[in-house]
């Protein structure tokens, strides 16, 4: 008994040890990335600040733009948790809008905003970017239908509720590189989501016309 739980406690300071490597090299990557430019830093660059070795680099990302999109997949898990964390009652409408807000928001504090400067201007992740939207589309399609009990019938209106949303999402990001100075990100946020839910409402009094 005494030694399985000894085997247990030094698994667990292997995961944390793991785990606590992976974020010195993300974190000292991403302050590279962000204070040099993409192309211009090494992985020796990162390797050397991170203090470990470029073995130890590939032991967690293949690249160093891996290390870009963990922190993408990262987001898109922290939105799934965001919209399971709303409440019951709430609707899908109102529960996904409160969901992306809140986890766009926090990005603030992260290298998220900058980081989609970063890409927005780096040819080389840009083209690859495009691929996190179907990502966050499936993620979320995922957390609408759990709040719905998996109910096969929801799949189909979840997926589509996701795709639209996503779709604003990725639109809001390209039209935030535009903003202008000391623009509030929460209010930007709530009124791309204003004008979505007014243009399907518009979308479907034209589709009735056509009936």
């Amino acid at each position: 008994m005494a030694e399985n739980k000894r085997t247990e406690t030094t698994e667990g300071r292997r995961e944390r040890k793991r785990r606590q490597t992976r974020e010195r090299i993300e974190h000292a990557a991403m302050t590279l990335f962000l204070q040099r430019g993409f192309e211009a830093t090494t992985i020796e660059d990162i390797t050397e600040a991170a203090d470990v070795s470029k073995r130890s680099f590939f032991d967690y990302f293949p690249s160093k733009e891996e290390v870009v999109f963990a922190w993408q997949d990262a987001f898109a898990d922290r939105l799934m948790a965001a919209v399971a964390a709303r409440p019951a009652a709430e609707s899908s409408v109102a529960a996904v809008e409160a969901a992306i807000t809140a986890t766009v928001i926090a990005s603030v504090d992260e290298p998220g905003l900058a980081l989609g400067e970063l890409i927005h201007r780096t040819p080389a992740l840009k083209a690859r970017d495009q691929l996190k939207y179907g990502r966050l589309e499936q993620k979320l399609a995922e957390a609408l239908l759990l709040r719905k009990g998996n109910d096969p019938e929801q799949r189909s209106r979840m997926r589509l509720l996701a795709a639209i949303v996503i779709g604003a999402l990725r639109v809001g990001g390209e039209l935030w590189q535009q903003r202008p100075p000391g623009a509030s990100l929460e209010d930007f946020a709530r009124e791309i989501f204003a004008d979505l839910w007014k243009m399907l409402a518009e979308f479907g009094d034209e589709a009735r016309t056509r009936l």
